[in-house]
């Protein structure tokens, strides 16, 4: 299986890998593998256990426990790239973000962990560049979202650290909205940046599944929940969840 999986590029200035900060690997494992779908190859472990998901031969997400005694929230961090993670490391410190870890080098490249100013975690990834390689069926990241109190502002601080200005728009694109903003890799819409001001700051990660409502009945018998309505979309039908640890995530599906 190993040897069969495609690993997903960093792509310059996008969202281009999601992982999952848990307590216990083998709970993640029960929950997350047979809700979408994952087999599991293993990642590097350096600061503790650690998984790649795959989906159809494709590595989509990361899975790892934090080794020692510090608990930190179970949750997703959505992972931007970037040509220079130290260049990136030292935008998030004048822009008035907060560094919690790195740069550090592992086996994809070099990784930053960090804080933008309103507090919304992210991730940023040096690795080798290449085409957003993700897939859109079931299981697959397919939307990151985050939720801010001014999305404008946090385009400027975001834009500024992963230089959105002036990049091939044939590649990367922002398009800035009435009440939020889009990002565009690769000819498709993967992120957006808009209001919420009834949640703390996060980007909120979306999987991919065939059915939502068969998606929220499967997470209760593997020991998650609802943590909102199920609702239509113009983009499809989508539930927010929370895995046995309290991590949340959506989940998105055709529309009824």
């Amino acid at each position: 299986m190993g040897e069969q999986t495609a690993r997903v590029r960093c792509v310059p200035a996008a969202p281009c890998w999601v992982s999952l900060m848990a307590r216990d690997l083998d709970t993640a494992k029960a929950f997350y593998g047979p809700l979408l779908g994952w087999e599991f190859v293993p990642g590097p472990d350096r600061w503790g256990p650690y998984l790649r998901a795959a989906v159809e031969g494709v590595e989509v997400a990361g899975i790892g426990v934090v080794a020692g005694d510090w608990q930190p929230p179970v949750a997703w961090t959505t992972y931007f790239g970037t040509e220079s993670a130290d260049t990136a490391a030292e935008g998030v410190r004048e822009r008035g973000g907060t560094l919690g870890v790195g740069p550090l080098a592992f086996d994809a490249g070099r990784l930053v962990l960090a804080a933008d100013p309103a507090g919304a975690a992210f991730g940023i990834w040096e690795g080798e560049p290449g085409d957003d390689s993700w897939t859109a069926t079931p299981g697959a990241p397919v939307w990151i979202e985050l939720r801010t109190g001014d999305p404008f502002a946090a385009a400027l601080f975001y834009g500024e650290v992963f230089r959105w200005d002036g990049r091939d728009p044939s590649h990367f694109e922002v398009r800035y909205e009435h009440e939020r903003v889009v990002l565009r890799s690769e000819g498709r819409s993967v992120a957006a940046l808009h209001t919420a001001k009834d949640v703390a700051p996060h980007w909120e990660v979306f999987f991919s599944v065939a059915d939502t409502d068969a998606a929220v009945r499967r997470a209760a018998e593997l020991g998650g929940r609802a943590a909102g309505e199920t609702t239509d979309t113009p983009y499809g039908r989508v539930a927010r969840l929370a895995d046995p640890e309290g991590g949340l995530f959506s989940v998105i599906g055709p529309a009824l």
